[in-house]
């Protein structure tokens, strides 16, 4: 008997279409599901659609941020009784396979406090969304001089590329576009540090919950994640995509941050040594 699971679904103007595919999903891969849709637009037209399918609708027309209205569906799940939570982005396409799949994962390895797919785009590439806990330059180069990013292979090594995404891994910072929780890690760590409005929210949370349990991704299992990208086509987004990294690095620091860099060397060690371990083979002839 699989354990009691919840998720929360966070909306704002969200595309009606892309969330009854993700509910007719989540709902069917697992109809004991407590669903939680937290809308925080300023009309209540996704209510039919929620009862409809058994979520429970949550309307907060004040829109407080994305971190208030997961927490909203968090404490309710948790006085439930629910084990597990995800949190998912509306735009997000599950096989019915994989909320049954990731579960079981959870319950194999209870030494696991977050867990993410691997998730790709609608035409099929990969979005390499494990990522170093981020340092203040870092994102500056990467949001403003994009070229001098890649070309100097800071991005691929900010977002792990030498990983090849292929196997499992501990990921100093999961994308919070699909995270399973562990609610009793969370609970522990903290829940989403309200704060935070839109952006870093997850990245703050995993640096948490990964003082206390690991947080891992695991490429057996893919999502499709339509990622739109918001702050680089609108300069509202942007804002609070400022504000909101001055937040993160007020609160753990900015040039000066000794466990990030502890955590992040630990996370690029462990990279490299699994490429070794692939390129090792173990039946080679070594010529004398």
């Amino acid at each position: 008997m699989m354990p009691r699971a919840s998720c929360s679904i966070v909306c704002y103007r969200s595309r009606r279409e892309q969330l009854e595919r993700l509910l007719a999903s989540v709902t069917t891969a697992r109809p004991d599901l407590l669903v939680y849709l937290v809308d925080n637009s300023p009309d209540d037209a996704l209510r039919a659609l929620a009862e409809r399918v058994g979520a429970c609708y949550r309307h907060q027309p004040d829109n407080p941020g994305y971190a208030r209205a997961h927490n909203l569906a968090l404490r309710e799940a948790i006085a439930a009784g629910s084990i597990y939570h995800f949190v998912l982005h509306a735009d997000i396409q599950i096989p019915l396979d994989a909320i049954g799949k990731l579960l079981a994962y959870m319950e194999q390895h209870p030494d696991i406090g977050l867990l993410a797919p691997r998730v790709h785009y609608p035409d099929g590439r990969l979005q390499p969304l494990c990522k170093l806990l981020p340092h203040p330059l870092e994102l500056l180069v990467r949001r403003f001089f994009p070229l001098l990013h890649r070309s100097s292979g800071r991005l691929a090594r900010y977002e792990l590329h030498g990983s090849g995404y292929t196997r499992v891994m501990d990921v100093p910072a999961l994308s919070g576009c699909f995270l399973l929780m562990r609610l009793e890690a969370v609970r522990r760590a903290g829940l989403f540090d309200e704060r935070f409005f839109l952006y870093f929210g997850d990245v703050d949370l995993s640096r948490r919950v990964g003082r206390i349990a690991r947080t891992v991704f695991v490429p057996h299992v893919a999502v499709v994640h339509d990622y739109g990208r918001g702050s680089y086509r609108d300069w509202r987004l942007l804002g609070h995509h400022l504000v909101s990294a001055a937040r993160y690095f007020n609160k753990w620091g900015w040039l000066r941050d000794e466990e990030r860099a502890r955590i992040n060397a630990r996370a690029l060690c462990a990279q490299q040594f699994s490429r070794g371990r692939r390129a090792y083979q173990p039946n080679t002839r070594i010529s004398r």
